[in-house]
């Protein structure tokens, strides 16, 4: 980590309170914490718009496991993604619902690939990938 630089920054009463007030519900204990937070965010966004940057995020499932071949389907795809793939999770919620986390990890664009494909698979209810870093290029 580099040396830590003070700046000031100027907003408008209404935007500072309501930053304030989103401070308070986030827990954070200074501005500067918040701040650093709200950058690394945009950081890790622009991470993800470079399709050749190695990036990790996970991607939350859930589906009906009865639905015909989906598990087989969705286990296919996983395979052809070995690289991919670090690891997964799976939940069985109800009597007619799981819930799946994979934890991915590889260049941006072959990770989009994999999580369009199976949130695409018929059968898979909701498909959620939330975007990481490899903390890399973020201090």
């Amino acid at each position: 980590m580099g040396e830590t630089i003070r700046f000031g920054v100027s907003l408008d009463t209404s935007l500072l309170e309501k930053f304030d007030k989103l401070c308070e519900e986030r827990c954070y204990k200074t501005r500067s914490e918040a701040i650093r937070d709200l950058i690394r965010k945009e950081l890790v966004q622009m991470e993800w718009e470079d399709h050749n940057q190695e990036v990790t995020g996970t991607l939350t499932m859930v589906y009906n496991h009865h639905q015909s071949d989906l598990a087989q389907q969705m286990t296919e795809i996983q395979h052809q993604a070995l690289d991919l793939v670090i690891t997964s999770l799976h939940v069985h919620i109800d009597e007619h619902n799981c819930m799946e986390v994979l934890v991915l990890r590889g260049p941006a664009r072959d990770v989009r690939s994999i999580a369009e494909r199976l949130t695409a698979t018929r059968g898979v209810k909701h498909g959620k990938l939330s975007l990481s870093t490899t903390g890399k290029g973020i201090s």
